[in-house]
């Protein structure tokens, strides 16, 4: 049996992912694979590095940095985050990812971009943690407009979530048989038809694959969360849902807030510990019979 975890993004509704798997962590909970999708990578990526408490410790130390999350950074440099902080003197300098530790954990990490000439998900193995995984974890948190697109090679990338946002069926497909999904927005939530396809067309238009894939993200949303709550109601994954509306700001400035979505995901995620452990040991035993 592999067991995965399959990571949202959602910008700073990411605070919440990263409490349910710095508890996780805690607790011995490990996975054979993971995929994250823009913040469900940017902060994820910790759980293969076994790095608990790092995403919201540097998030609140960084909250009202003007290099991060800011307009002023996006007239200064094109990136609303700005993609050498972030993506250089971060993880490198300031509070330093450890790639030694996310080399040497066997567990697969997955990250999701969207092709941005073809509008088509792209799904990296990230294996070292160093420059060219950085690219792909900078291209799947670049949301087009507010962000450059992100050259790796001959191609150009960015927000994962454009083109996959919840990719559960990619890690089915991989053979991940026992999955959680992590989401960031509440049970009830569909995604709404949005009202910048206009705006995408003309800004966009040297990346027509981003400006499709934007165009028609709601429709694509809408129907992984129904496969994701039709998988769940047979039984077949664990699924840990905010336990209600996170009104938090994609690009939130205010630690208390941070704090408390983070302290919101550590709450469900210590209420469910027994049921997600029963969950994940379950299938074994019965597959071990």
């Amino acid at each position: 049996m592999k067991k995965g975890i399959v990571l949202e993004g959602g910008a700073m509704r990411g605070m919440f992912t990263s409490g349910i798997l710095d508890v996780l962590m805690e607790n011995g909970v490990e996975f054979d694979g993971a995929v994250g999708v823009s913040a469900g990578m940017t902060f994820g990526c910790n759980l293969k590095s076994k790095q608990i408490g790092r995403a919201i410790r540097y998030n609140l130390k960084y909250a009202n940095d003007p290099r991060y999350g800011t307009f002023k950074s996006w007239l200064k440099t094109g990136n609303i985050y700005e993609a050498d902080f972030c993506y250089n003197q971060l993880p490198f300098e300031l509070d330093k990812f450890d790639t030694e530790t996310f080399r040497k954990n066997p567990m697969e990490f997955y990250c999701v971009v969207t092709d941005a000439m073809t509008g088509k998900p792209v799904y990296h193995k990230c294996t070292t943690g160093t420059k060219r995984d950085m690219a792909y974890i900078r291209a799947s948190a670049s949301i087009p407009v507010v962000s450059k697109m992100v050259k790796i090679g001959d191609g150009y990338y960015c927000d994962g979530g454009a083109a996959d946002s919840i990719p559960l069926k990619f890690m089915e497909g991989k053979g991940y048989d026992k999955n959680v999904v992590v989401l960031t927005r509440d049970r009830s939530y569909r995604k709404k038809p949005g009202k910048l396809d206009a705006v995408y067309k003309v800004l966009l238009c040297n990346y027509p694959g981003a400006a499709k894939a934007l165009i028609n993200r709601a429709e694509m949303y809408n129907k992984q969360r129904e496969y994701v709550e039709a998988k769940e109601a047979a039984g077949e994954i664990f699924v840990f849902y905010p336990p209600e509306e996170l009104t938090i700001s994609r690009t939130e400035h205010d630690p208390e807030k941070l704090q408390q979505v983070y302290d919101m995901g550590r709450a469900e995620a210590v209420k469910r510990l027994d049921e997600l452990k029963e969950f994940l040991d379950h299938k074994i035993k019965k597959f071990a019979e």
